[in-house]
Parts: structure tokens; C-alpha cells; sequence
């Protein structure tokens, strides 16, 4: 329970209200960190809040949404600032086992966060796995996040595909809903790991069409109000899991029956 000291070497603005911090510990370092798990990242005198590892090793990325108190605070965070972080925390995307496979990241909004930390380690393990493909979708072009690391992602051989639901005129990709990007797939089904994180509506019908494809390896990553990070307190109950613990990476076969359940 007790947070580890790390300071900010770096801040770099995602978006309007989205900032990627990297940590370097001040002492010895939290444990190595798997894609797909968290860190509670406390911001000295506001509080802690739950936050996604976009890039695991030696140093932490942590992707940040400024949409309350904590989040502002760490949002805020400038370069020699400390901050305290908890973990590594819960299940992973189990990218690491998914080897000689085809993975497909499918991310919506923040959800690329998490789904990035997968991506860099397939990418760093390029040999091992399959096809690579990452759909992306977000609210506007600006909204995007990582813009400037996509060229790098297509020429290590991942094909992108990013849609966006308003564009200005300037904007020549797709325009509409991510589920669109599903059919541009060329995945073989039997053999493809699909990864989806984003809004719990988008990750019921991206779900939905990748079933439709054929493809049921699929794992999702659900939020919901962590506070102890380790399991004691039951905030973050969903159904039998407590997702701090159990999740947030868990199965969609498992997740649809709680799912299906309006605003569970």
C-alpha cells in the first residue's frame, strides 16, 4: 500500500486534456511491469487514481486524462516532480504467450493507452507473432493520441487503420464507427488474438463483429472504481470479479453475460 517514489523526467501533451508522463524511480523500482497492467499513481497532497502503463522497462509511461482532481494534478505534473506509484497491478494482456499468433488491437479514445504497452511488445518481439493490426478510433483528428508514433508502427510493418467520428476538411482517413475497420480485416480467425480497450459500448460491438469474423480469443479491458488496488475493499466489484485483482484484462466470453446488463 505504501507508494514508491518516482519523478517525472518527462511530459509530453497527447491531446487538449491528454499528457503521457515518464517516471524514473528515485530508489529501487516497483516490480517489471507486464502490458496491460496498472499503477496507482498517487499525486502528493490530492490523492491516487488508477492509471494505465502505455510503455513498460526501465523507465514508466503512463498516459493521463485530465477529468477530475488526481487527474488534473498528475496531468499537471512538470519534469523534477515526484510522484508516488503502486504496483504493478492486476492481469496483463497475456501478449506475451500469444506468440507465433496474429494480434489485433482495437482501441477507442484512451483505451490506446494500455493497448500501446501490447503493441511496443510485440513490436520489440516482431519475429515471434503474426500479423499485427491496431484499429483505432477517436472523437475528432485531434483527439488522436500518439499521432506522431504511427508512421513508425506502419513501417515496423503493423497496418493502421484509424476512423474518427467528426472530421474537419482537412481529414482524408475514415469517418464512422470502429466496427467498420473489423471488415478490413485479414486476420485468420483461428489463429488471431484480438485486444480491445475503450468505451464499454464500443467494446460490446467491436466484440460483437469480431464473433461475427470468427475470431473468439478476444480480451477486453474494464474500469471501474478502483481504490485499494489490491483487492480489499470491493470498489471495484463486477459480478465475481474484483477488477483490481482479477481483471482489467479479462475474457469477453466470461464479461458479456455482465456486460449485456445496462449500467451494471
Amino acid at each position: 500500500m505504501a507508494p514508491t517514489p518516482y519523478r517525472v523526467i518527462s511530459r509530453c501533451v497527447e491531446t487538449r486534456d491528454t499528457a503521457t508522463l515518464t517516471l524514473e524511480p528515485c530508489g529501487a523500482p516497483i516490480a517489471p511491469v507486464r502490458p496491460g497492467q496498472f499503477t496507482m499513481l498517487y499525486a502528493f497532497g490530492v490523492g491516487e487514481a488508477p492509471i494505465s502503463v502505455s510503455r513498460t522497462g526501465p523507465y514508466l509511461e503512463q498516459t493521463v486524462r485530465d477529468v477530475g482532481a488526481v487527474s488534473h494534478a498528475l496531468y499537471e505534473a512538470r519534469p523534477g516532480q515526484m510522484i508516488g506509484v503502486r504496483g504493478p497491478l492486476g492481469a496483463g494482456w497475456g501478449v506475451e504467450e500469444a506468440t507465433g499468433r496474429d494480434v489485433v488491437l482495437a482501441a477507442g479514445g484512451i483505451g490506446l493507452a494500455p493497448l500501446r504497452s501490447a503493441l511496443l511488445y510485440a513490436l520489440e518481439h516482431r519475429g515471434s507473432y503474426g500479423d499485427i493490426a491496431l484499429l483505432v478510433g477517436a472523437r475528432t483528428p485531434e483527439d488522436l493520441l500518439y499521432a506522431a508514433e504511427v508512421a513508425d508502427w506502419r513501417r515496423r510493418g503493423v497496418r493502421v487503420e484509424v476512423t474518427v467520428d467528426r472530421a474537419h476538411s482537412g481529414w482524408d482517413g475514415h469517418v464512422g464507427l470502429i466496427t467498420t475497420l473489423v471488415g478490413r480485416l485479414d486476420a485468420a480467425p483461428a489463429n488471431t488474438v484480438a485486444l480491445v480497450c475503450g468505451p464499454e459500448i464500443m467494446m460490446r460491438l467491436t466484440a460483437r463483429e469480431l464473433l461475427a469474423r470468427g475470431i473468439d480469443d478476444i480480451r477486453i479491458s474494464l474500469e471501474r472504481n478502483m481504490r485499494c488496488g489490491i483487492g480489499w475493499c470491493g470498489h471495484c466489484q463486477l459480478g465475481p470479479w474484483l477488477l483490481c485483482r482479477d481483471g482489467p484484462v479479462v475474457p469477453y466470453r466470461d464479461a458479456a453475460p455482465l456486460l449485456s446488463v445496462k449500467e451494471l
